[in-house]
């Protein structure tokens, strides 16, 4: 009734699975990490709701995807303005600029 394992057997610490799950999450955080560098959308904040690159009124789903691989969003700050210009890849001409006032809090 020993309680150690004598057999010296070591199973293999990654199975075919593990390495192909392994794999896919980190090939997808390099993607994301990726589209967070090239400044997509999608990794940017947008509300769905905000993602009407066409100005029809509708969200659809091509629009969302597009947010992922075809529009950037550049952030401007001037004082207490906040600047988000969009525009598709590669494009200089910008699809639309969206301003607000940051108030940042008082100083001690």
């Amino acid at each position: 009734m020993a309680l150690i394992d004598l057999s010296r057997r070591k199973s293999a610490p990654f199975t075919a699975r593990r390495m192909a799950t392994l794999g896919f999450f980190v090939t997808l955080l390099i993607v994301v990490g990726w589209l967070h560098f090239t400044g997509a959308a999608a990794t940017r904040g947008i509300e769905r709701k905000d993602m009407d690159w066409n100005n029809d009124g509708n969200v659809t789903m091509r629009e969302m995807l597009q947010s992922f691989y075809a529009v950037t969003v550049t952030t401007r700050t001037e004082g207490t303005r906040e600047c988000r210009t969009f525009a598709f890849r590669g494009s200089d001409q910008s699809l639309r600029v969206d301003c607000r006032t940051v108030v940042q809090p008082a100083s001690e």
